[in-house]
């Protein structure tokens, strides 16, 4: 993944090849228009090899193509804008799975994400503590060291939120979100609390659904848009499920789950409201006693 996350490298290899076909050229004869052999176009085209800008460019030269938003839309699939600061993650790289890298790398390059979250609080806007328990929560038996190195990771990707210029941030969250006490009654508080404190900057946008909206599209479950400055042609939709991430780049998909986030927004309340039901909800939560669970009774012989 040196140039790039895996879906964007599909994607760039698509875009070159239909324009290697459009300009009457085999991969072998591209090929020796640039001095390379034909397998790394053929890698290159299908995604397994990821490609620099300048190799892009030598390409596009061979294929005649020379409309400069064309080009600019080329370069900017092979990652032309990064920068080495922006490829921190690579540190990480033996404890990440390969999809979390490719969403990491996605949320460094985007300039807005649009997140419907149902169940936790968005990565970007967790609390250290509030962000520890989410991890031993769902990696149960997991060794303390790389918990935290975990944390690390989740707390160093908001400084997209921190940059010059800044991500902007648009979340719709579900009011069980709130509700649920990860980590217990007081890290909870906490974390509403910073959302509190997130809301107010002015390139984050927090929503809540509140249970009493009912049924609505987001039912189906969370997702996350990015939008990428360039062109909305680079647009991905990510869909999270247990051990993978599916990654949507079809005009209509991407069509479909930013009609459905516009549509959650006008069903959650307002910013203004939703912070004062944030506040709210964090005055009001307390730790349930706990129930004594009875032993099970045994049956008679």
């Amino acid at each position: 993944m040196k140039y790039g996350p895996a879906v964007r490298r599909r994607k760039l290899g698509a875009e070159l090849r239909a324009l290697r076909v459009q300009a009457g050229l085999t991969s072998g004869e591209a090929a020796r228009l640039v001095g390379w052999h034909q397998s790394k176009v053929s890698r290159i085209e299908t995604g397994r090899s990821g490609v620099k800008p300048t190799d892009v460019l030598l390409l596009l030269d061979a294929f005649g193509a020379t409309d400069p938003e064309l080009r600019e839309l080329v370069v900017a699939l092979a990652g032309g804008e990064d920068t080495g600061g922006r490829h921190w993650w690579h540190a990480y790289r033996g404890l990440l799975p390969p999809s979390y890298r490719d969403f990491i790398s996605l949320e460094s390059q985007a300039c807005r994400i649009r997140t419907l979250e149902t169940g936790v609080v968005p990565g970007l806007l967790q609390t250290p503590e509030y962000a520890r328990a989410v991890t031993r929560s769902v990696l149960a038996g997991t060794p303390e060291r790389h918990i935290e190195a975990l944390v690390e990771v989740r707390l160093a990707r908001q400084d997209v939120l921190r940059a010059r210029p800044p991500l902007r941030l648009s979340a719709v969250l579900d009011e069980a979100v709130l509700r649920r006490e990860v980590g217990g009654d007081g890290v909870l508080r906490r974390q509403l609390a910073h959302l509190v404190e997130a809301a107010r900057m002015p390139h984050v946008r927090i929503q809540v659904l509140p249970f009493t909206a009912g049924g609505h599209i987001g039912l189906t479950g969370p997702f996350v848009v990015f939008s990428f400055p360039n062109t909305s042609d680079l647009d991905v939709v990510v869909l999270d499920h247990l051990t993978s991430s599916l990654y949507l780049e079809r005009k209509e998909d991407l069509k479909a789950y930013t009609d459905a986030f516009d549509t959650l927004v006008l069903h959650a309340l307002s910013p203004e409201d939703s912070l004062e039901f944030i506040a709210q909800v964090a005055g009001s939560t307390r730790t349930p006693t706990p129930r004594r669970v009875p032993a099970p009774r045994e049956e008679a012989p």
